[in-house]
């Protein structure tokens, strides 16, 4: 299909638009315990959004790059790592409506790896630390990953989520295998 055939600007018909972004997780094993830890940053105070809050690695993805390339690409850049990433899910986020109608809502493609290196840098994002994926709970999360994490870094099979908005302005999590939170 050529580009202008993708069904994006129907007349009269105005289709949900997605913002595709990556988020990864790596694992590690710390050399001194034997526990498993996963890489997250911390965001920094200055961030506009979740400050002082762990989050999953990535971010967006530019409009010349796929969602690999651009989940490798920002892992690089966060944290200096250049492991091997696997596909773990997709969260589709609906935005909700303003004056001018549907927002564009976020798809996002969750990236796991693990890595043997633990050496990483800072970035301008935050600073990235590994920590004990059991004791995930006493860390203040963006508070989707303490359902998000473990479905990340489970055996099953891909998982799927949608986010939906409140009227309170927060979002309900649903995943393919768990009823509305």
């Amino acid at each position: 299909m050529q580009a202008n055939e993708q069904g994006v600007r129907e007349p009269g018909r105005r289709r949900h638009q997605a913002i595709p972004r990556t988020l990864i997780f790596v694992t590690s094993t710390h050399p001194d315990t034997g526990s498993q830890e996963v890489l997250l940053i911390k965001g920094a105070a200055s961030k506009r959004l979740w400050a002082n809050r762990y989050n999953g690695l990535g971010g967006h993805v530019e409009a010349h790059e796929d969602v690999l390339a651009a989940a490798q690409r920002e892992l690089a850049e966060e944290t200096g790592l250049t492991p091997r990433l696997t596909l773990r899910g997709v969260i589709s986020i609906d935005t909700g409506v303003d004056e001018q109608g549907p927002r564009p809502g976020v798809l996002v493609f969750v990236f796991v790896a693990q890595s043997e290196q633990r050496a990483v840098h800072v970035s301008h994002e935050g600073r990235p630390e590994w920590l004990p994926v059991d004791a995930l709970a006493e860390f203040p999360l963006v508070d989707d990953l303490y359902d998000v994490i473990p479905r990340a870094l489970g055996d099953g099979p891909i998982f799927f989520g949608h986010y939906s908005p409140q009227p309170d302005g927060s979002l309900a999590y649903r995943f393919h295998d768990s009823p509305a939170r």
